[in-house]
């Protein structure tokens, strides 16, 4: 007798130390909400707990209702999480977002959680929705001050511009590229397509352009200004590939002081410096000059060129070339 009774005290004490030989604890369901009382088209949070044992699979049916009765609206339902709680027990956190337009005193009905044939169910609880005052004055008013959407640009783009903006901002680059190019090359006669042309010596080019100004009979028509202004940038531009001397952005004083330090030009530098002397008169001073000055002035143009022309020089076998002696003499 004695025996038996150790031995069932034994096994009381082992059934109470080990959860797994002890009957499985049951399952609870607690409900609350953030508020009370909520004002009627604001939303509050319904906080859902479980407590149960692990590995016991359940659901809640409220999860298939958009409502919990006909005056609440389930409006949100915000992912549920797990905690362990040990002893082989969790607790599960979940919450539904919850509003009403009606106002009123509300009993909400017990939340049910269901595992296997079993249904666990939450004490209900009281919402009481407060009515927006109104102005009895007025007309009806809104109980929230209106909201100004800030203005975002692709709000306004159509989705199949938005998501394919870089296609057409290459689209207009090339677009925009071609108009530039039109008006860079192709309006101005310049073809990029076509080897530019190669340029004249600056002998022949300067005596090419003097050629074309005495065809022009320029002073003969009373343009005296532009007569002179083209004869002195022809020799500017020859006087800079030439002898490598800034003529086109100095002052006439300038290149006659530059020139006199170079030996090609000492014996000619004079009949330079009396053109440029010339046509400063005429575009600054507005002096009329007689027909035998403005053809002087041609004739000294075409002997300053002529007379610091680059020649070859027979005693040089390789091809190389130098500035013929400048004539001793100058014309009259």
């Amino acid at each position: 007798m004695k025996n038996k009774l150790t031995i069932t005290l034994l096994l009381i004490v082992m059934a109470l130390a080990c959860p797994a030989w002890a009957a499985a604890a049951p399952t609870t369901v607690k409900a609350r909400l953030d508020s009370a009382v909520l004002l009627m088209g604001n939303v509050t949070t319904l906080h859902i707990e479980v407590v149960q044992d692990k590995g016991v699979k359940g659901y809640f049916p409220v999860d298939r209702l958009d409502t919990l009765m006909a005056a609440v609206e389930v409006a949100a339902r915000p992912k549920p999480d797990t905690v362990d709680l040990g002893n082989n027990r969790i607790q599960i956190n979940k919450s539904l977002i919850i509003q009403s337009f009606d106002s009123g005193m509300y009993m909400l009905p017990p939340v049910a959680y269901i595992t296997g044939a079993d249904t666990v169910k939450s004490a209900g609880v009281t919402l009481k929705v407060v009515p927006v005052k109104v102005n009895p004055q007025g007309g009806v008013q809104d109980f929230k001050p209106v909201e100004q959407v800030p203005f975002k640009l692709f709000d306004w783009v159509p989705d199949f511009i938005s998501d394919y903006w870089w296609i057409y901002l290459l689209v207009f680059l090339l677009v925009a590229s071609g108009i530039a190019a039109y008006f860079v090359w192709f309006r101005k006669g310049i073809n990029p397509l076509k080897p530019a042309k190669k340029r004249l010596p600056p002998y022949d080019e300067a005596m090419q352009g003097l050629a074309e100004l005495k065809q022009r009979q320029l002073w003969q028509n009373g343009e005296e200004k532009e007569y002179y202004t083209v004869l002195t940038d022809i020799l500017r531009v020859y006087i800079f590939r030439r002898f490598r001397v800034n003529a086109v952005e100095m002052t006439s004083s300038q290149i006659v002081d530059t020139l006199k330090k170079n030996e090609e030009t000492k014996a000619v530098n004079e009949q330079l410096s009396e053109i440029l002397a010339m046509a400063d008169f005429v575009k600054f001073a507005n002096v009329k000059p007689i027909a035998d000055d403005n053809d002087m002035a041609y004739q000294r143009a075409l002997h300053f060129v002529e007379a610091t022309r680059p020649v070859e020089s027979p005693a040089a076998g390789d091809g190389k070339s130098k500035a013929a002696e400048p004539r001793k003499e100058a014309a009259k």
